[in-house]
């Protein structure tokens, strides 16, 4: 598992920025190849071509109103969770993202570059949203 947490301070009121970051079909904007689709329990990440890909079928199994949320990564290639946290600051929020992820069928060896890819792919997801 790759355990990985991005914290950014932003000028948005927490209720604008727990709004954008759990817009969950406006994730795929900022993720390669990936379209989303929002489900009853939450959401599906398809990332490929065509029917070339993989589904990152993700549940909320937590939802605190405008604060936190944890998802389930349920999927048969990606596996772990993610939590989204939304904290009210004197200049506006502070947003924490933290994820646990691991990519099937690969070894412990590779979590190393797991860690840095997803760092770098959330970061890309946050910032797009928030700004």
């Amino acid at each position: 598992m790759a355990l990985i947490e991005i914290v950014r301070e932003v000028r948005l009121t927490p209720a604008e920025s727990w709004r954008r970051l759990t817009a969950w079909d406006q994730h795929g904007r900022f993720v390669p190849l990936t379209r989303i689709t929002v489900t009853p329990t939450g959401f599906d990440a398809f990332t490929g071509i065509g029917r070339l890909g993989f589904h990152d079928p993700m549940e909320i199994v937590r939802w605190d109103d405008e604060s936190f949320c944890r998802l389930e990564k349920r999927g048969r290639v990606v596996t772990g969770w993610a939590e989204l946290q939304v904290e009210p600051i004197p200049s506006g929020s502070r947003v924490t993202w933290r994820e646990d992820i691991h990519v099937r069928g690969t070894p412990r060896l590779a979590d190393g570059l797991t860690r840095a890819s997803s760092r770098a792919l959330f970061s890309r997801v946050i910032d797009g949203l928030l700004a």
